[in-house]
């Protein structure tokens, strides 16, 4: 591989930048390439080579790079303005859609990151159950702030520590797909009569890919409703990628609130909060909750979701068939190559998103994530690369396809898997 420029420009980066990136996740070593564009399923990087995309903002762009639909009409907008702090009336479009396709949204409250509609999702909790512990499933990503960076997941896992590592005095870690612990600790009467909410990825996604197991979705939603507990379902990642309604659509579970970003935009900042308007409602002005923002819905994101979602329902009877073919296709090719050559591994999928974990047990929560073979997979991330395919370079993130792969680009990529997993063998 040639990246002699990105070499270069990563030793300029390290000089004003620290470590020479504006996110974690974003550097390994030696150093990370820089890219120069992006259309399609592909990505040029500023060496000039092309790679076929499985990364895409980290799954934002479901419909893939520069998507014609998206970018015409982000033009059109640009032309016209791209921030007023005045309402438009695509803000209200957007809020009616949402509420027709997203199973909880009765209302919604549209804001610029996934952090930041996660962080008010929480405080809308406490204050309708007056309320104050959070409850969250060790190594879920929730966002770069105190109360949920307790033992989370993607780049955190390995990043955070020492002073930087925030208290936990009202944010309870439980593990994923363990129902028995949570009704114990739920049900104890010190405890769980104080907790405001459950917040968690309905799969998560943040360390790799791992699925709820049967039932574990239905009995957290039984046990909160119970308990008067609000469940919170963090659909940045799953938003749109398994249904148009989400993951809430996919497994038929209604939560509370439901917060979404990434696939929202297509790769323009933008989230939303949507939930029960007895909640929502708490929201300033209408109530004491206090949210404000100068880019909540900036109208050139704005625009950017409202074409992502006319697309998404438009073609919505071949988009998600496609998606889930195409990663099917792989996944079974590399689960194929991996008991072909005897490698301990395992992988898990789920619609449009995959993962392969060097372990040679099922990984069901975040610690049989940690268990998995980090040098095994850092491997196959470079071998991956030298046959012009790009995934997430760390274990704990997963692998995403677009509407723009094409039956090419999965043929190219299961040779390149064939390839770099018979090379891990010897």
């Amino acid at each position: 591989m040639n990246f002699d420029y990105s070499r270069s420009l990563f030793s300029r980066a390290e000089k004003v930048l620290p470590k020479g990136v504006n996110s974690p996740v974003r550097y390994y070593e030696p150093h990370p390439f820089f890219v120069s564009s992006g259309i399609g399923s592909k990505i040029i990087t500023q060496d000039h080579q092309t790679l076929i995309d499985y990364c895409l903002g980290y799954g934002a762009l479901i419909l893939g790079h520069s998507y014609k639909g998206v970018m015409g009409r982000i033009k059109e907008q640009l032309d016209r303005g791209s921030l007023f702090c005045i309402p438009t009336e695509k803000e209200v479009q957007l809020a009616e859609v949402l509420s027709k396709i997203v199973p909880c949204c009765e209302m919604a409250r549209i804001v610029n990151t996934g952090s930041e509609a996660t962080m008010h999702a929480i405080r809308l909790a406490r204050a309708y159950t007056q309320k104050k512990t959070i409850v969250k499933f060790d190594g879920s990503y929730h966002g770069a702030y105190d109360e949920v960076l307790v033992k989370a997941g993607s780049g955190a896992t390995l990043s955070t520590s020492g002073e930087s590592m925030p208290e936990s005095r009202n944010t309870e870690v439980l593990p994923f797909n363990n129902i028995e612990i949570l009704k114990e600790k739920i049900e104890d009467e010190k405890k769980g009569e104080d907790v405001a909410c459950i917040i968690m990825e309905p799969i998560c996604a943040n360390v790799g890919v791992i699925l709820p197991e049967t039932n574990f979705l239905y009995e957290i939603r039984k046990l909160t409703k119970k308990h008067n507990i609000v469940l919170i379902f963090d659909e940045v990642i799953t938003g749109f990628r398994l249904a148009l309604g989400g993951a809430s659509e996919f497994f038929g579970i209604k939560p509370d609130i439901a917060t979404f970003a990434k696939a929202l935009g297509n790769g323009f900042p933008i989230s939303a909060i949507c939930g029960k308007k007895e909640i929502m409602s708490q929201l300033a002005p209408s109530g004491s909750v206090y949210q404000a923002s100068t880019y909540a819905g900036n109208p050139v994101s704005v625009t950017a979701s409202l074409a992502t979602i006319d697309t998404l329902i438009e073609a919505k009877n071949t988009l998600y068939p496609k998606l889930g073919k195409n990663c099917d296709r792989i996944v079974d090719a590399i689960k194929d190559f991996i008991k072909e050559k005897g490698i301990d591994a395992t992988v898990n999928a789920i619609g449009s998103m995959y993962q392969i974990f060097f372990s040679k047990n099922k990984v069901v929560n975040y610690q049989d994530a940690l268990k998995s073979d980090l040098d095994m997979f850092k491997k196959l991330y470079f071998e991956l690369l030298k046959k012009d395919i790009f995934i997430p370079p760390s274990q704990f993130e997963t692998c995403f396809l677009s509407f723009s792969h094409t039956e090419e680009d999965v043929d190219k990529t299961i040779d390149a898997y064939g390839e770099a997993i018979s090379i891990l063998k010897k």
